[in-house]
């Protein structure tokens, strides 16, 4: 017979009584509170498999524990994935939900021990939507309704002074209208998703007999037809020729490349006689113009600008951005990220940042010059968040050796911050009209007088100073002129840093589900490349919809449903009334796609078909020349391979491939060395490599 074993801690946390019951989002900021609050710095860590922390602050017993995320998520009571719609909705324990959350179970079951035994409770999850509706369902629903009473901690970063400053300070209760803004927002969007979902994969899974995880939302449906639209833009794009000249002339013995006044020229015989006139000939500086401007500093960091920034400069999608930053904002080492502000109050202390910067060898130089200054008034950018302010360095510097995206991030940070404080750039540009046998060709020129902000942004920024001496009236000769033919090019793709700054700009999502639903958009394969290409799933998923519920696809109708909630917020309006409207709006859409499941079943299977058979293919048969090599699962072993598609026809040709946990896709290009077909090898944590079917390719000689 087995014995009931309680461990010595819960035997001790149930003698326990009236203590303070802090409740930390993470792990890492439940240890961050902890050090910073406990009298000697040391706090008790108790608990194996769930940690919290023991403390006494002023004498006050304290206990932190930490969620885990979302330990509670919204949850239909008809949990039948065939049945929609569904309307019907409550917070459930996140562990009874998703199989991947088994272990919540055991963290609410130690935070419910935890509360038992408080008199006092504050919510010390990040402050934002999200924050503050893990602090509220743990509260209501593990803590006996505690949300009621509770105080909430308040703090932009995990340094101990703000952790200290916003204990002593605590808000009197939690912030209702967020948290209600919060729930409102996981309704609205589960109630969109589920349904929708469901519609597809049911209609899909009907008519092909095939299991397919089909998804669209709220933001993710208008998102992917803004894709869509461009795609079509793109492949409808009809390309005009013109002609461009270029011409190298030399002034006073230096050779300078100068381009003619025309960008294009719409005839190439106009082109040609412009070239046959100007060539070998001398020609006349008719005018100079030099226009002096000043560049101001930017704007501190919110969210969007850094994921921006970080793309640009290091090819980090959003959301690894965000993940990058989250981290550091664990460690203490900059302000919390998902922040929508581009400004910087005059409560924190730039002068202390900046001093302690100092204290890494590579700042020390750029700070000491800041910090001669008698005031320091940073740029200021429009965007206001009445949560947090602009992200910022704390000036704690690493305790830990960094990765090398954090080093990355952290250092972009850091001398955006520095870049702030800074002066405005002055420069001048030059333009320079030159005569040849009556043609205006034009040279350019520009300068840095003063660097200002770019010192401190340098790394970033890029200084080509080229400023020619040239004086009106000086002689020039023609060296060289040649025209080139060109084509009008299509509008770009999307890439997920400009697509993020879309639906920042449209206001579609939040700053913190973006990056997110983009990654979405990818993994159910509606989308592909970081130049972003729509699959034919992708298409298949856009035509249905836009067909049989084209409202679910409107950007303005998803801008309103966003308003509203942001209304709820500010406490102009309430969840009841928002969810309502939401729900009266779906229930015609459903019940309308219901009556035309069939039609939309067929119709997004044609696509899926399409998609799976480009999915495998990789690409001609070097053997019999007319079957495409595709990927094949053996019937008898489950092994994967490639095969031809002429096999019935007598090609027997194959190439082994490497087995699960691989993830094995087409490349979409050939072999650089042999022009055989490749695949791209990918494994969790590592680097994607690409494989040539090849058996004596010169790569794999390298490899090896």
């Amino acid at each position: 017979m087995r014995k009931n074993i309680v461990s010595k801690d819960k035997m001790k946390m149930r003698q326990m009584k009236n203590y303070t019951f802090i409740l930390a989002e993470k792990n890492e900021a439940a240890i961050k509170i902890a050090e910073a609050l406990d009298d000697y710095g040391k706090p008790v860590k108790k608990g194996k498999a769930v940690p919290y922390y023991h403390i006494k602050h002023e004498g006050k017993e304290i206990i932190i524990a930490s969620a885990l995320g979302h330990l509670y998520t919204i949850a239909p009571e008809e949990r039948n994935r065939s049945i929609y719609p569904v309307f019907n909705v409550a917070w459930t324990p996140k562990f009874l939900v998703e199989r991947k959350a088994k272990r919540t179970k055991d963290w609410l079951s130690e935070i419910s021990q935890i509360a038992s035994g408080a008199t006092e409770f504050i919510s010390g999850t990040d402050y934002d939507i999200e924050g503050e509706v893990i602090g509220y369902t743990i509260l209501k629903y593990t803590c006996n309704e505690k949300e009621k009473s509770a105080k909430r901690m308040k703090f932009s970063t995990l340094t101990a002074e703000d952790l200290r400053n916003a204990y002593q300070n605590s808000m009197p209760h939690l912030d209702f209208h967020l948290a209600e803004a919060g729930e409102t927002r996981h309704i609205v969007d589960f109630l969109w998703g589920v349904n929708l979902s469901r519609m597809l994969t049911c209609a899909t899974e009907k008519w092909s007999k095939k299991y397919i995880t089909l998804s669209t939302g709220r933001v993710q449906g208008p998102v992917l037809k803004i894709l869509a639209k461009r795609e079509e833009d793109i492949h409808s794009f009809v390309p005009t020729p013109f002609w461009q000249i270029f011409s190298k002339m030399e002034v006073e013995g230096i050779v300078h490349d100068v381009e003619y006044e025309k960008a294009k020229i719409t005839r190439k015989d106009d082109a040609d006689k412009i070239v046959e006139t100007c060539s070998g000939k001398t020609g006349i500086v008719i005018d100079v113009i030099i226009r002096k401007f000043e560049q101001t500093p930017p704007t501190p960091f919110d969210l969007g600008t850094l994921q921006a920034e970080a793309y640009r400069y290091f090819g980090y999608t959003p959301s690894q951005t965000l993940r990058i930053a989250e981290r550091l904002y664990l460690d203490a080492l900059i302000s919390y990220p998902r922040t929508g502000s581009q400004k910087i109050p005059p409560s924190i202390d730039a002068y202390k940042i900046l001093n302690n910067l100092g204290k890494e060898l590579k700042y020390r130089e750029l700070t000491n010059f800041l910090l001669k200054k008698e005031k320091l008034e940073p740029t200021q950018g429009t965007r206001i968040d009445t949560a947090h302010p602009a992200i910022y360095p704390t000036g704690n510097l690493p305790a830990r050796k960094l990765s090398s995206q954090e080093e990355r991030i952290f250092d972009l940070i850091a001398r955006r911050f520095m870049a702030i404080f800074g002066e405005a750039s002055q420069k001048e540009s030059m333009i320079a009209k030159i005569d040849v046998e009556g043609y205006t060709f034009i040279l350019h020129g520009k300068r840095t007088v003063k660097k200002g902000w770019l010192m401190f942004y340098e790394p970033f920024v890029e200084i080509n100073d080229n400023m020619p001496s040239v004086k009106k009236g000086e002689k020039v000769s023609v060296k060289e002129i040649h025209c080139e033919e060109k084509t009008t090019q299509p509008p770009p793709r999307y890439n997920p840093s400009s697509l993020l700054k879309l639906m920042d700009e449209n206001n579609i999502g939040t700053k913190a589900t973006r990056a997110e639903i983009i990654d979405t958009l990818y993994k159910r394969g509606y989308i592909e490349e970081k130049g972003i290409v729509v699959t034919e799933l992708g298409y298949g998923i856009i035509e249905t919809l836009e067909k049989y519920c084209p409202k679910i696809l409107s950007i303005e109708f998803t801008r309103d449903l966003e308003e509203k909630m942001e209304k709820i917020e500010k406490g102009d309006k309430s969840k009841e009334e928002v969810l309502e409207e939401a729900i009266n709006q779906l229930k015609p859409i459903l019940e309308e796609a219901k009556e035309k499941e069939e039609d939309i079943g067929k119709n997004i299977n044609q696509y899926a078909k399409i998609a799976f058979l480009q999915s495998r293919i990789v690409g001609n048969c070097p053997t019999c020349d007319t079957g495409k090599l595709v990927i094949l699962h053996s019937r008898k072993t489950g092994k994967r391979f490639i095969g031809c598609t002429n096999y019935q026809n007598g090609c027997r040709t194959s190439f082994p491939l490497p087995q699960r946990p691989y993830v094995v896709k087409p490349a979409s290009a050939l072999c650089k060395l042999c022009g055989w077909p490749v695949v791209i090898v990918k494994s969790d944590g590592k680097r994607p490599w690409r494989l040539c079917l090849r058996p004596d390719c010169p790569s794999k000689k390298r490899r090896g």
